[in-house]
């Protein structure tokens, strides 16, 4: 039997609501819902909920990044192929969107033009990926077959090279050559490293052969005639 293409619980994290207050720790600190449980498949619930009804479960924790519903890469990929759904770095963390977001509002005649647009809602991409997020997988998954959510043996190296290549790209100028000459130190203290253990292993000369050769290398002295004698 081949295994579904979008896992029956995905689809009900992408339309369950996230961060209202718990009804039952209402009177407590940090009660926000914001915690999805992958073997109940329900609703969402707080952290004391997780510790007191899910505490051998998979869970994973939802973040916000500006009012949009994201969860960290981290977690996510540990059940989920991410092939081809674009990432990004918020706050130190690379994450994900759950669902499509709004188009933000160009110029038509002054606004940039992208080579990488979302298959499913034509948003811009940063690096040559297919999806924005998660949902748009999901949609183009539905419609077409075109994708598959199961996890691989194999991981896409490919991508995250294509990802790097991308991320240089947008750098300025001065950031790419600084990472390059970075790179450069290293090297060069890699072939120092070397250089010097090479030299630690050199056996040492005997004291006559280091005797010898500083006799030879020293200069003579001003010459004295001898007395006369009487």
């Amino acid at each position: 039997m081949e295994p579904m293409l979008v896992p029956p619980w995905l689809e009900s994290l992408l339309s369950t609501p996230f961060f209202s207050m718990c009804q039952t720790h209402f009177n407590i600190p940090r009660n926000e819902c914001n915690m999805y449980c992958l073997d109940c498949k329900g609703i969402a619930f707080c952290f004391y909920c997780r510790s007191s009804c899910h505490k051998d479960h998979q869970v994973i924790q939802i973040r916000r990044s500006s009012y949009h519903d994201v969860v960290r890469v981290t977690e996510i990929q540990k059940v989920l192929d991410m092939t081809g759904v674009q990432t990004y770095v918020i706050n130190s963390a690379r994450v994900v969107f759950l669902n499509e977001r709004p188009q933000p509002k160009t110029n038509p005649s002054g606004g940039k033009t992208t080579s990488h647009l979302c298959e499913t809602c034509g948003r811009s991409l940063l690096d040559p990926l297919r999806f924005c997020s998660l949902g748009c997988k999901v949609a183009e998954i539905k419609k077409n077959g075109n994708g598959s959510f199961v996890l691989s043996a194999k991981k896409d190296e490919e991508e995250e090279v294509g990802r790097r290549k991308g991320m240089l790209r947008r750098l300025p100028t001065k950031q790419v050559e600084e990472i390059e000459e970075e790179e450069d130190d290293d090297e060069e203290l890699r072939e120092g490293i070397i250089k010097k253990q090479v030299y630690q292993n050199t056996p040492c000369q005997t004291s006559a052969s280091s005797q010898s050769y500083s006799n030879s290398r020293r200069r003579k002295g001003v010459p004295h005639r001898a007395p006369f004698g009487p």
